[in-house]
């Protein structure tokens, strides 16, 4: 049964392969008009209010995200070059907590935007992780990076900084342990990439062993950088289109229009969870939007619901999984699951 899934995904890739992915080049042939008119045609677009709006937010955007998509692509081409048993010797067995533990830890630590991240999360499903490691990954590590982490102690202070990233890791490991239980009773799809570790396997002696046959030369990065391009298109697509539905959503609404609704209040944290949803932020840009909340709103709640929601309920993540996974069902569980858990957790700490 899983030979014959596996070709049947070999028969659909090359499909896709030959026919023309429409959403992919309208997106990046949209975007590359915004970017070129807002960066070297200013004046064109300046008559025009809703134009110059889509012009800026683009050339903004691609600005804030562009190194985190190149480095999730590095990694994403280094991740193809390294053997399927050494990352799965890395994330721990799929399916337990210490699996759960081990991706989490990796999410919080690794230092990629959420868009470099959630390019290695689809890589790290095709290399055999579990449904609940890679949502674990995906929901710990977007702006949990140490470099964020940083802008966050200087905007928020230390004490909150710390509480909103045990608090990110509680939900990141309990909606990927629900997933991997959901994947154990049937109701959603198993990976079929999974596979076990020789039982004679040993990390350390057979890294060196790998390392010691691996020939660093210009063909080496040369086919990291190509393969990290190709595997990345399909989270690439989607960016693209955000982008341009961010563009979109700012000349229809005003940022002046949300600010006075974020108090910590049930109707406050429901606008904010709305607009973290509609809105394709990076984690970047989320970051200081989430400060002002704690700030300005007081309402510290709304500030982590922010963060978290964007991620729990993002398109871009819900539509990668869905290409990543094959599944509709497994994608939509991923808001379902988390977003109580983030509503739940920041009504506590707006009244507390």
């Amino acid at each position: 049964m899983s030979a014959s899934c596996h070709g049947n995904d070999e028969h659909n890739d090359k499909h896709n392969n030959r026919s023309i992915d429409f959403l992919f080049w309208g997106s990046l042939i949209g975007v590359g008009t915004l970017f070129i008119l807002g960066v070297y045609f200013p004046k064109a677009v300046s008559g025009q209010p809703w134009l110059e709006t889509m012009a800026h937010t683009t050339h903004q955007m691609v600005s804030a995200m562009w190194w985190g998509v190149a480095i999730g692509a590095l990694f994403i081409g280094l991740l193809s070059k390294i053997p399927r048993d050494f990352i799965m010797s890395v994330l721990g067995k799929g399916g337990t907590l210490s699996g759960l533990f081990r991706a989490t830890a990796a999410g919080v630590l690794l230092d990629l935007c959420s868009h470099g991240i959630l390019m290695v999360g689809a890589k790290l499903y095709e290399r055999g992780a579990s449904a609940g490691q890679v949502i674990a990954f995906l929901l710990a590590s977007p702006w949990n990076s140490f470099s964020l982490t940083l802008v966050l102690i200087g905007l928020i202070g230390l004490q909150w900084t710390i509480a909103f990233i045990a608090l990110s890791m509680v939900i990141a490991i309990t909606t990927g342990f629900v997933f991997d239980r959901l994947v154990d009773r049937g109701t959603l799809p198993r990976n079929f990439n999974t596979t076990s570790l020789p039982e004679d396997f040993e990390f350390w002696p057979e890294a060196k062993r790998s390392l010691a046959k691996t020939g660093f030369d210009f063909r080496f990065v040369f086919d990291v950088i190509v393969r990290g391009i190709r595997d990345s298109r399909m989270v690439v697509r989607w960016l693209l289109f955000g982008i341009l539905l961010a563009g979109i959503l700012r000349a229809l609404l005003e940022p002046a229009q949300y600010e006075q609704f974020f108090g910590p209040t049930l109707v406050g944290l429901a606008i904010t969870i709305f607009v973290a949803t509609v809105l394709e932020v990076c984690s970047e840009g989320s970051t200081p939007v989430a400060a002002d909340i704690l700030t300005r709103a007081g309402a510290p709640g709304n500030s982590f619901a922010f963060l978290m929601a964007g991620v729990a309920t993002d398109y871009t993540e819900v539509m990668v999984l869905k290409d990543t996974t094959r599944s509709w069902k497994l994608a939509l569980f991923l808001p379902l699951i988390a977003l109580p858990q983030i509503v739940v957790v920041a009504w506590f700490m707006n009244a507390y």
